[in-house]
């Protein structure tokens, strides 16, 4: 099969908390103290997270769980 490239994907807040399990004021706790991907600002209010990274940070969990 070919190499297929998949365009980047923006993950809205309510999505974050439902893939990683968290609520929303845990996820900000995470990422002030720098243990959480930050978010990327799309407008004046509103932002994302890139789905690559929240998808590191949960097998980062996994891995880390499993030994």
């Amino acid at each position: 099969m070919a190499n297929q490239s998949v365009s980047p994907a923006l993950l809205r807040l309510p999505s974050v908390c439902a893939i990683v399990g968290l609520s929303k004021s845990q996820i900000y706790r995470l990422i002030r103290a720098g243990q959480f991907p930050a978010a990327i600002a799309l407008g004046a209010n509103s932002v994302a997270w890139p789905a690559e990274h929240v998808s590191a940070w949960v097998s980062e969990k996994i891995n880390a769980s499993l030994g």
